[in-house]
């Protein structure tokens, strides 16, 4: 004689199963519908905009090389991306932010007067066909610090990768940074290392 008991516990056990494979199944299911949605919904930033949403007021570069990474990021939107006039007005304020007081004062370079003088950089290298195509850090080890006046000085090479149609040049230039108040480095200027090639032609030795 069969046991009704014994079959009823199968028979909830199947259920059971039956019922959890479909939780299962319908879990999954609003898993992946919604990761789908979001992936179809979201925006990819141009360059310029990843570049403005970083915050050099709370999370300023803590060194020299990482002030000059910063740079580089901004100059190659400046020169080679495209924006709106409110995204290029942006992008000057933020490379402001890594400029040295002084240099900002002794150059005049503000407000309205700098957005000019930032547009015919843009312009003249443009009429030149040169294009910014990327730039190289110097290696930690290659940055010199120094004490001078009562502030703390960094000097480092950097150099501009351009190219002009098939031709392909560099441009280096040496920096100087100094640290503020505030414990932050901030670009004081740069000069162009000549080539041998330039001083040649300039006359100088």
């Amino acid at each position: 004689m069969e046991k009704k008991g014994g079959k009823s516990g199968i028979k909830i056990l199947i259920i059971g199963i039956i019922l959890a494979a479909l939780v299962f199944g319908y879990y999954f299911y609003l898993t992946n519908k919604r990761n789908r949605e979001a992936s179809e919904n979201k925006v990819d930033l141009t360059a310029v905009q990843n570049v403005l949403l970083r915050n050099l007021d709370k999370n300023y570069p803590p060194t020299p090389k990482e002030v000059m990474k910063v740079y580089g990021e901004l100059t190659m939107c400046i020169h080679g991306q495209n924006y709106t006039d409110e995204e290029f007005e942006q992008l000057a304020s933020q490379i402001q932010k890594i400029y040295d007081e002084e240099l900002i004062a002794e150059t005049g370079n503000s407000g309205q007067q700098y957005l000019e003088a930032l547009k015919k950089d843009i312009d003249d290298l443009k009429k030149k066909g040169l294009v910014i195509s990327s730039y190289t850090l110097p290696s930690a080890a290659d940055v010199s610090y120094y004490t001078m006046d009562g502030y703390d000085w960094a000097k480092l090479y950097f150099t501009f990768n351009l190219r002009q149609g098939t031709n392909r040049t560099t441009s280096e230039e040496v920096f100087l940074l100094r640290k503020d108040e505030d414990g932050r480095w901030k670009i004081y200027g740069w000069k162009t290392v000549l080539t041998d090639d330039d001083k040649s032609q300039t006359g100088d030795s």
